[in-house]
Parts: structure tokens; sequence; C-alpha cells
């Protein structure tokens, strides 16, 4: 399991390099695929950055992909869950952001919100279930 969630936290590392790239970028975004799907706007956006700080969205990603692949490469599986769990939370709510706000998606996010996803399910599974033992009920 520790190998899976770091390879995932690497995978999310460079999605949210490719954003935070995104972010900084002047003219036409290469991931303009049509109006429902445009990485520039969503990167543009004043949604792109922390509310009050200026810290691009992107950076929180990378630090958090980061934190969590250091914490599941030293098993610390309920940390992994509970930095996922807010890290799923937010994404969520970026996504409401994409979806009911802006109209339009960012291909980057769409993807770590599917690492974020499988990454809090991993960690559910590893902090609860060590080794996969699952309980099973038995009957006498």
């Amino acid at each position: 399991m520790k190998y899976i969630l770091v390879l995932l936290s690497v995978f999310g590392i460079v999605v949210s390099s490719l954003a935070l790239h995104e972010h900084y970028r002047e003219g036409d975004s290469p991931c303009s695929i049509n109006e429902r799907w445009d990485c520039g706007i969503v990167n543009h956006s004043p949604y792109a950055v922390v509310k009050g700080t200026g810290i691009p969205v992107a950076v929180l990603g990378i630090a958090g992909y980061m934190l969590m692949g250091v914490l599941a490469w030293r098993k610390v599986y309920r940390l992994v869950l509970l930095f996922a769990a807010l890290g799923l939370a937010y994404s969520l709510y970026l996504a409401h952001v994409e979806k009911d706000i802006l109209g339009v998606w960012c291909i980057y996010c769409v993807i770590s919100l599917g690492i974020i996803s499988i990454m809090t399910l991993l960690a559910l599974g590893a902090a609860f279930f060590p080794g996969g033992r699952f309980p099973v009920a038995t009957s006498r």
C-alpha cells in the first residue's frame, strides 16, 4: 500500500505542477479544448489562489501531495487519511466552483480530484484494515 500511495502522490505533484505552470502562463492555454474545458480560464480565475493569501491553489496541491507521500512512505496511514480527506473536501469545493460558478473545467483539476479520491479510499483501507484484513462475520 505504501508504494501505491507514494506513486499516487508523485502523480499528484506532477498534475499540480502542470496546473501551477498554467497559472503563470501568458497567452493561450494548450489545454483549451472547447468552451467547457479550458485550464487557462480556471487557473487565471480568482478561485485559483487561496483567498487572502495570493498563494496559488496548485502550490497547496504540490505541498499536500508531498506531505502525503512522506507520510505514506513512513506508513502513517491515519495521517495520510486525514490530509487526503481534507484535500478531497477542498477538491470537491473547487469542482463545485468549476461547474456552478465558472462553467468551465480544468483537466488537471479533474485528474487531481481523481487522484485524491483514490488516495482517500486507499488510506481509509490502510488506516483501518492493516494488511488487508477485513472483518468477516462468521456463523457459529
